[in-house]
């Protein structure tokens, strides 16, 4: 199947599931081919915002697509669930939980969305990932 009309639906799946956690924000998949990271390929989709505005926590805002593509960077290297390597961040790293990564039958798999609580994130992301790992 070609990655491009499987990331839809993973996507969807994605955004059906922060939808249901009433998350807003970015949705981002993709797939490295074969044993090594050397290339990927991604696909993002905006849940209604691409950012977000100031807050107690972030008084500048948040670029939500920056976050979700670090949280996938994060994965290409370590191939652990982004927050959850246990290394010191390099860095560009966040750090921040919200993506997961598994080895597929042809590749490295990642799935990732920012924009809720870092485990609703997780959630989100769960349903992208199987969506994923059912073809890949």
């Amino acid at each position: 199947m070609n990655f491009y009309a499987l990331a839809d639906k993973a996507l969807l799946a994605i955004k059906k599931r922060a939808e249901e956690l009433n998350m807003k924000g970015i949705a981002v998949v993709a797939y490295c081919e074969g044993d090594t990271v050397k290339s990927w390929s991604s696909k993002m989709l905006v849940v209604e915002n691409l950012t977000a505005g100031p807050t107690q926590k972030s008084p500048a805002g948040e670029n939500m697509l920056a976050i979700a593509y670090t949280k996938a960077a994060e994965m290409a290297v370590t191939e652990k669930d982004s927050g959850k390597h246990g290394r010191s961040l390099l860095k560009g790293e966040n750090g921040w939980q919200g993506g997961v990564v598994a080895r597929g039958k042809t590749g490295l798999l990642i799935a990732a969305f920012s924009g809720g609580p870092s485990e609703d994130d997780v959630k989100a992301s769960q349903a992208g990932l199987a969506v994923l790992a059912s073809v890949l």
